[in-house]
């Protein structure tokens, strides 16, 4: 594929019909904001119009398209690839959908490190978390540090998880785990502690 960007004019780029990634108006302001304040973006991605000839259609951009037209910018940058239908609706299907998902500890650093450069307002005029949110994250408390003592029984907990459910929950007790500086040796011990420590922050953030 080729990744040269290149520069395309807004007129000449057409959404892809079949596009399901929506972005509520609040969020695309942040992103015309961002652009705004930054003047960068990352480059959509584009394939040659299969049935208009000099026109191009967005496979991945389609709200940095939408945001630079408020702006008032006249061309975008682009990669543009060469693919037929099958490989767009796979892409389509994909480069919205496939991502990893935040260490809470390493997010919560970053946000505390902008909110001690930034007022709050502006700050919350750009991220995707609203004011109460980076209220309750950047106070979050770190979890419960204090281990199982040895030989203290636990009662096992049964529940039934779907593989995305199940995918979803691992990244968390990941996320949840680096962030225990004394770890229990049992496994099955670790994976309880974070379950608790995750359930308690969720209840923290819910007040």
């Amino acid at each position: 594929m080729d990744n040269t960007v290149r520069k395309i004019s807004l007129d000449n780029l057409i959404a892809h019909p079949d596009n399901s990634n929506k972005m509520s108006q609040a969020a695309l302001n942040k992103l015309v904001r961002n652009i705004r304040r930054s003047g960068r973006y990352e480059p959509l991605v584009v394939r040659p119009h299969p049935h208009r000839d000099g026109f191009y259609q967005i496979i991945n951009g389609h709200h940095r398209a939408k945001a630079l037209a408020k702006l008032d910018y006249e061309h975008a940058d682009a990669l543009v690839w060469q693919v037929d239908d099958e490989q767009t609706d796979i892409l389509l299907c994909t480069l919205n959908r496939l991502s990893g998902s935040d260490i809470l500890k390493k997010k919560v650093e970053l946000l505390r490190r902008l909110k001690s450069k930034m007022p709050e307002k502006p700050l919350c005029a750009l991220l995707p978390q609203s004011r109460m949110q980076l209220e309750k994250l950047t106070n979050l408390k770190p979890p419960a540090k204090a281990a199982p003592q040895p030989g203290q029984q636990g009662e096992p907990v049964v529940f039934f998880l779907k593989p995305p459910q199940k995918e979803t929950l691992e990244q968390a007790m990941r996320a949840a785990e680096e962030m225990l500086e004394q770890k229990p040796k049992s496994r099955a011990l670790i994976r309880g502690l974070c379950l608790t420590s995750m359930a308690g922050s969720f209840l923290e953030f819910a007040r």
